[in-house]
């Protein structure tokens, strides 16, 4: 049973009973994931960028866009327009895919990994990940990274709060400690 089936079949009847919704489109689910890199490194080294872009390529199925920055900030070295990070932004049935395996297969492969913390809910039951290494997921291999990279998962839920966020992330099998 893939992601998208239990949310169906399992997760909305027992958030229905949990919080009392009237209706199966009252209870939260997933709206979409982003994925993002800061390629700071690649201010000096332009061969940095490549590598961030196929890495994000090949963990999502899609490619990144690019984001400028803003406003030049000499303090970081950083001039208006120039490439900073990388995005990816997932749905639907990419999206469900992705976040199997972020609870599959990912999050047990990171170093240390002890469970994720509930305070990193941001007050509207959106939940953000860190990756210091990107090598916790399976389509990276370890002896062809030439160089480390770190990774921000955001999932964004139509939740209206952390408890309800919560609970949907919870029952769709996200380890928390």
């Amino acid at each position: 049973m893939n992601l998208q089936e239990k949310y169906i079949t399992k997760v909305i009847p027992a958030l229905k009973e949990k919080f009392g919704y009237k209706n199966d489109l009252a209870a939260p689910k997933l709206l979409k994931v982003i994925i993002n890199t800061g390629i700071g490194q690649g201010l000096k080294d332009p061969k940095f960028k490549e590598t961030a872009k196929q890495t994000l390529a090949r963990i999502t199925g899609q490619k990144p866009v690019e984001r400028k920055a803003k406003k030049a900030i000499s303090g970081f070295k950083i001039r208006q327009n120039q490439i900073i990070g990388l995005v990816v932004t997932l749905r639907r049935e990419r999206m469900y895919d992705f976040v199997d395996k972020l609870i599959n297969i990912a999050l047990p492969r990171t170093r240390d990994f002890r469970g994720l913390d509930p305070k990193s809910l941001d007050g509207k039951g959106n939940l953000t990940i860190g990756f210091r290494e990107h090598l916790a997921f399976p389509e990276i291999k370890a002896d062809e990274v030439e160089k480390l990279h770190g990774l921000e998962v955001t999932i964004v839920t139509t939740a209206k709060n952390d408890e309800e966020g919560l609970e949907l992330l919870k029952l769709l099998g996200f380890p928390f400690k």
